[in-house]
């Protein structure tokens, strides 16, 4: 028997939960998790939708209405608006959807009593559509769709580069793949994807473009650890470790913020190391785990705080270092459009305060000439050349060397390109390779 479509006001209730959830303070990602099954591609796709346009629809609600309904109404009504305000673009026409936007407030306990409310406002929306959006054109957070501290941090940080970069935002990432050049050559890989149907655009040292995204169960070779998910901007960090040839054993390279382990394993598709991968949180180690399992790779992982060596290590300086800080995530924004929504601009701080503790207590660990790499997913200079100054400052025998730096987010591939920060499809990252001098002496353990 074939399965009726799923009416759009559930999908509509669905993707108004997970605004709702988001408005608490909770990440998209277990929200959409406790939709069922049947609904979760559909209220992804329009919750995404919805934290990309949810300054113009916030802003709509306050030409509407100057009192916000109930929390659960309003992440209905907020949703509407979010999806219908432009014609163009909206994933459904805009009657359609406030037709459906009403069904589902009468179809739910949370929203019965306000459906007479969400009717009226959506009604007056059809009628005075023009006007009203016109009406919230001057606001920053609403042209933007980010927080306003965002945008003036932005301003402040990239003055020529802000506007590109909120664009860059508001737009949904590709879907690319990392080659495992172990197992296959990047144009075999190509090849072998175009003949089962799957266009793609080659971009970096390793990477693939897909002209759209599928399941992973639907690629070619990813069940046998030929490519994996992820970010040309991100596959820069493991040719940044390793340099520019793969070393000869015995080579000791430690990941230290390793979960879930797509680092650590482009680190071991391109070297062999003895490489130690280390995360604070036990269940996301077991990812580690399985990435490699799949990839046929391997690696010692340890459930552990890099940022407190007494308890982990054994003494033996390592050769490299990748510290992929905790961070703001400001850089992978499209990827993931509820992280603007979920930060304070207090946050920059503390987390550039993480940033610190781990790099003075890693810097100790690595060997004379020996390299680290400090990586996060943030286009904010307070996670990127600001650390790395003030860490410079206060380590005289550290040395900065060449190295791509503030990575922006850029739309639109740049074939055979390498990800800068003119061209390419990537998200936002910092990077910065940091040289032991050959006179600085390495920690002891007693030390650590």
């Amino acid at each position: 028997m074939l399965s009726l479509p799923t009416p759009l006001w559930r999908q509509l209730q669905a993707a108004a939960s997970v605004l709702a959830a988001v408005r608490r303070g909770e990440s998209a990602t277990p929200a959409l998790a406790r939709v069922p099954s049947e609904l979760r591609p559909a209220a992804q796709a329009l919750s995404f939708h919805v934290l990309r346009n949810l300054g113009r629809a916030e802003a709509l609600r306050k030409q509407l209405a100057k009192r916000p309904p109930p929390p659960a109404a309003d992440a209905l009504l907020c949703t509407a608006l979010a999806l219908a305000w432009q014609e163009e673009g909206a994933p459904y026409p805009p009657f359609t959807l406030v037709d459906q936007a009403v069904e589902a407030a009468k179809r739910a306990p949370e929203t019965k009593a306000q459906q007479a409310f969400i009717n009226a406002c959506l009604r007056r929306f059809l009628r005075e559509r023009e006007a009203l959006v016109a009406a919230t054109d001057k606001d920053p957070v609403a042209r933007w769709n980010h927080p306003k501290w965002w945008i003036e941090r932005l301003k402040k940080d990239h003055p020529r580069a802000w506007e590109q970069i909120l664009e860059a935002n508001n737009a949904a990432a590709p879907m690319t793949l990392r080659v495992n050049t172990r197992r296959v050559a990047v144009a075999d890989m190509q090849a072998r994807l175009e003949a089962a149907g799957i266009a793609t655009t080659p971009v970096g040292q390793f990477g693939l473009i897909l002209e759209r995204p599928l399941p992973v169960g639907e690629i070619p070779g990813f069940g046998e650890g030929w490519v994996s998910v992820q970010d040309a901007g991100a596959q820069l960090a493991a040719a940044l470790v390793v340099g520019s040839a793969a070393p000869n054993p015995p080579y000791e390279i430690l990941d230290a913020c390793a979960a879930p382990g797509g680092k650590t394993a482009h680190i071991a598709e391109l070297a062999d190391t003895r490489l130690l991968a280390l995360d604070v949180d036990p269940a996301r180690c077991e990812r580690i785990h399985q990435n490699l399992e799949r990839l046929g790779l391997k690696a010692q992982v340890q459930a552990a705080d890099a940022g407190e060596p007494a308890t982990w290590w054994n003494g033996q300086s390592f050769d490299a270092i990748l510290l992929d800080a905790p961070c703001t995530a400001s850089g992978i924004v499209r990827r993931h459009p509820d992280v603007r929504w979920l930060r304070r601009e207090s946050d920059v701080a503390q987390l550039a305060a993480q940033q610190a503790r781990l790099l003075d207590a890693l810097w100790p660990l690595l060997k004379a000439g020996g390299r680290l790499v400090y990586c996060t997913c943030s286009v904010f200079k307070a996670e990127g050349d600001e650390r790395i100054a003030a860490f410079l400052a206060h380590n005289i025998g550290a040395v900065l060397r060449p190295g791509p730096g503030h990575l922006l987010p850029r739309n639109g591939a740049k074939p055979g390109g390498v990800p800068d920060n003119e061209a390419g499809d990537h998200d936002g990252f910092y990077y910065a390779v940091l040289e032991k001098g050959a006179l600085e002496a390495p920690a002891r353990p007693a030390d650590a």
